[in-house]
């Protein structure tokens, strides 16, 4: 059987133009003599759909759209795409989350999702019912065992605690399957595709059988979705893989002579930047901001990396830095960020806020008799710099990138309407640490962020001399704190245990819980870590739960 596996890159909602990449796919995939095409999950109207779902339009022109796709689509190939169905009982809920399986002008089989997540930012229980059966698709002679994406998730010496009663895949292997397909949505986080490489072998090892999987590429809103689209052997070998974090037209011949290609894959900072990179570029491009992006050049490393990843998912001419010094901001600063625009090559302009914070003063310091300077001073300075970049913004059209990272957004440690201004935060999922270490990764073959950004000491520059340490313990101590805090739920008490400083931990929980005020205003941001400040991560503003024993 000679397969084709089309990684596709779909818009939510764009259910024609999903459409007609299918069809170019399948026409693509006869082309080069393919018996079958695999799409990923829910490809018709792409992953995730959300409240798309609870209109009754939006599931009717699903529907056409299947029917559309029946009808032009070539005959001798058979399709099998991710779609929403119609559940028809009068109990439960009023879809399924579906594949059709396609051949010679009709649907030839309908096959439901069974296992429905409802963790972290998926919330599929919201609007799906779970399939009812588990059934064979016969395909070319072959038994064929349809699953898709979370059917999989069910080995617990990989995945840990498993989350459901019953095992799709071994239901399908029982029934008599000759081919495992797995069609998924699953989004990207650091290190996920280890997992998910030892799934596949260990699905496929179990049963003895050839298993395909193909994953949904490309970035819808907060989540970035990463390819990757592989064949697994019966041995658990890994025989066939997609591109990464691009769309892709695999072929594979199971049980051929033809060796199948093997794209190299990456991991770690190279993968987050990969993401980053790709999940930038579709939003600009998904929500239209054709006129390009603008973003806030402070001299500093957040806002370089910014820059720089801007550049690379958009190019040059789409992004355009400025910079607003004040008094506080020394030479170097300014020095820099022009240095990091001439290595990018993108627009730069200076407005200097010095005049604008004098006015807030003058206005102001009969309201403040009597009270010293304090962060209401500072706060300003940074909601003059927002209202300039909004201004940018609402003249040019451009779309405004946040700079601000992960510790910074944990610790509060942003302004509200001032640095925190924007249409999309790109690494506010970001620890400090690994900033740092993207950012040499852009440098490693040619300078581009400027040396000197990385060894002067972090500031926001808002007071004089000021620097984050001021405020904050060190990077280096307070990122794996938060990761344990917020990416493992950990408790104080188990933090401290590792050997971290009591007052430091207890000090930096307080200060993460609350500040969820501003998270819940800052906005939508790429999701690179296991817990990002998103959709997935849920707390109350107003609680009163102690986090540490008193």
């Amino acid at each position: 059987m000679k397969l084709a596996l089309a990684q596709i890159n779909p818009i939510v909602g764009n259910i024609e133009g999903n459409t007609q990449k299918i069809l170019s796919n399948i026409t693509q995939a006869k082309n080069q003599r393919a018996n079958l095409v695999i799409f990923p999950e829910l490809a018709i109207v792409g992953y995730p759909p959300r409240d798309l779902l609870l209109k009754p339009s939006f599931i009717e022109q699903n529907l056409d759209a299947l029917d559309t796709i029946a009808r032009t689509m070539p005959d001798g190939i058979t399709a099998i795409i991710g779609c929403i169905q119609k559940n028809t009982l009068q109990t439960g809920k009023n879809l399924y989350n579906s594949v059709a399986v396609i051949a010679n002008g009709r649907i030839v089989s309908i096959h439901h999702k069974s296992l429905l997540p409802n963790y972290d930012v998926f919330d599929e229980q919201r609007y799906f019912e779970p399939g009812p059966i588990v059934t064979l698709a016969r395909i070319d002679g072959k038994k064929i065992g349809i699953s898709i994406c979370e059917d999989l998730w069910t080995l617990q010496d990989v995945v840990g605690r498993v989350l459901y009663h019953h095992d799709p895949i071994s239901t399908l292997a029982a029934e008599g399957a000759q081919i495992f397909i797995n069609v998924a949505a699953s989004p990207f986080v650091v290190d996920k595709h280890k997992i998910r490489r030892k799934l596949l072998s260990e699905h496929a090892k179990r049963y003895q059988l050839p298993l395909v999987y193909v994953n949904q590429v490309g970035g819808n809103d907060e989540l970035i979705f990463d390819g990757r689209s592989c064949v697994y052997s019966p041995s658990g070998e890994l025989i066939a893989q997609a591109k990464g974090f691009a769309e892709d037209l695999l072929i594979v011949e199971l049980n051929g002579n033809t060796p199948s290609r093997i794209e190299p894959t990456t991991e770690g900072v190279q993968d987050v930047k990969n993401a980053l990179v790709l999940g930038l570029r579709d939003y600009v491009r998904k929500c239209r901001f054709d006129k390009g992006v603008v973003i806030g050049l402070s001299g500093g490393i957040d806002s370089s990396l910014v820059a720089a990843l801007a550049v690379e998912a958009l190019g040059a001419e789409y992004v355009h830095g400025i910079a607003m010094p004040s008094e506080y901001n020394s030479p170097s600063s300014l020095a820099d960020a022009k240095q990091l625009a001439e290595n990018l090559g993108i627009d730069f302009n200076v407005v200097t806020i010095d005049c604008i914070r004098a006015a807030f003063d003058s206005q102001l310091k009969d309201i403040f008799a009597g009270r010293e300077p304090d962060v209401t001073e500072e706060n300003i300075q940074a909601r003059i710099r927002g209202t300039i970049l909004m201004a940018m913004s609402n003249k040019f059209g451009y779309l405004v990138l946040s700079t601000g990272n992960k510790s910074e957004l944990a610790m509060g440690y942003c302004t509200l309407y001032g640095d925190m201004v924007g249409g999309l935060s790109v690494i506010n999922d970001v620890p400090k640490t690994l900033v740092d270490e993207i950012a040499k990764l852009i440098n490693s073959e040619r300078e581009i962020i400027p040396e000197n950004v990385f060894i002067k000491p972090p500031s926001a520059e808002l007071r004089p001399n000021q620097t984050d340490q001021d405020s904050l313990p060190p990077y280096e101590i307070l990122d794996p704190i938060l990761k344990m805090y917020i990416e493992e739920e950990k408790s104080a008490e188990e933090i401290i245990e590792v050997g971290f400083d009591a007052d430091i931990v207890k000090k930096v929980i307080v200060t993460v819980d609350k500040n969820e005020y501003k998270r819940k205003q800052a906005s939508i941001g790429l999701k690179v870590t296991s817990r990002a400040f998103g959709s997935g991560r849920r707390m109350p503003i107003a609680q009163g739960f102690k986090q540490f024993k008193r």
